[in-house]
């Protein structure tokens, strides 16, 4: 019998087939609840989810011992208690290659949905209304993208937006090399020039306890009124009251969300306001994306641990 690979959550079937052809035993549970999650893991070696299933302390250990990896297909390990998975030696593995282009391209979307007020036109025309004079919209062609976080997502968005003749500001924590700077002909800067300077920004750095609402009231009132702020990364990176006032009051000109502080965002408030363009978290979700995501992860684990 093979080693155990647990499947939590819904991955591409190529990468299961990948598993099994490399001699894991496979089982594809991927609407587990967490009750059940925590009996099933049990005599399997490796657990394998998204973003759906939380790998809390409790499930680590309740996979123990034979518990040697997981693999969260996708970017963010929020939901993979990184630290008790470290105490116990079990190793964590994920995917933040695999939906580079497909983030990028809800990032450009999102971007000219809002400037052109694609979905409120939408909405209108379906409610039976002509609303031409009314969606008067501004465009990218010239404008400034401050992208806050540099590595390869914000890269590739900035990459997009400088074919589209945007002027690219960065910022980011780490020192970028000037090699991929000059991919965007991109100007690396401080948080306050590229907050202040931005027709448009995009947020594309982790959730930790120092990006915890690090988009807040202070730093929203840098902000030009005619901007327009973007979060595909993750929504507790943005205080969503302050979002709101800002959006509300005109103190903002619009924001594209796909994340949220809490999803679904059940009775959200921005969810009300027409210059706001909302998507459920759909940044990965292509079929190209998920296919990369499940291969990539497919790969490491046989790498990582074999049977």
């Amino acid at each position: 019998m093979g080693l155990r690979v647990l499947v939590a959550d819904p991955i591409d079937q190529a990468s299961v087939k990948m598993l099994k052809e490399a001699g894991f035993e496979v089982e594809y549970r991927p609407d587990i609840s967490a009750a059940e999650l925590e009996k099933t893991v049990k005599g399997c070696s490796v657990l394998v989810v998204r973003g759906r299933t939380k790998v809390t302390a409790k499930v680590i250990e309740s996979g123990l011992p034979s518990l040697k990896v997981v693999g969260r297909a996708g970017v963010g390990l929020d939901n993979v208690d990184v630290e008790a998975a470290a105490r116990h030696g079990v190793k964590v593995l994920n995917t933040p290659e695999a939906p580079t282009n497909s983030v990028a391209e809800l990032v450009i979307g999102l971007m000219l949905a809002v400037s052109r007020k694609i979905a409120w036109c939408d909405r209108v025309m379906r409610a039976g209304k002509w609303p031409k004079h009314e969606a008067m919209g501004v465009e990218l062609a010239g404008k400034t993208l401050g992208v806050i976080g540099y590595g390869r997502i914000g890269r590739a968005v900035a990459k997009i937006a400088h074919a589209m003749g945007m002027r690219i500001l960065a910022y980011d924590v780490i020192q970028i090399p000037a090699e991929l700077l000059e991919e965007a002909d991109a100007k690396l800067t401080s948080l306050e020039e590229v907050l202040k300077n931005s027709d448009v920004i995009t947020l594309h750095v982790p959730l930790t306890p120092e990006t915890r609402h690090f988009i807040n009231s202070e730093k929203l009132a840098l902000l030009k009124p005619s901007a327009i702020l973007v979060n595909a990364s993750r929504g507790e990176v943005v205080d969503e009251e302050a979002l709101y006032k800002a959006l509300s009051t005109g103190r903002l000109a619009g924001a594209g969300l796909d994340v949220f502080e809490r999803e679904p965002p059940t009775g959200s408030k921005l969810l009300e306001l027409d210059n706001v363009v909302a998507t459920p978290h759909i940044g990965a979700q292509t079929y190209e994306a998920q296919e990369a995501a499940g291969r990539m992860l497919a790969a490491k684990i046989i790498e990582a641990i074999k049977p």
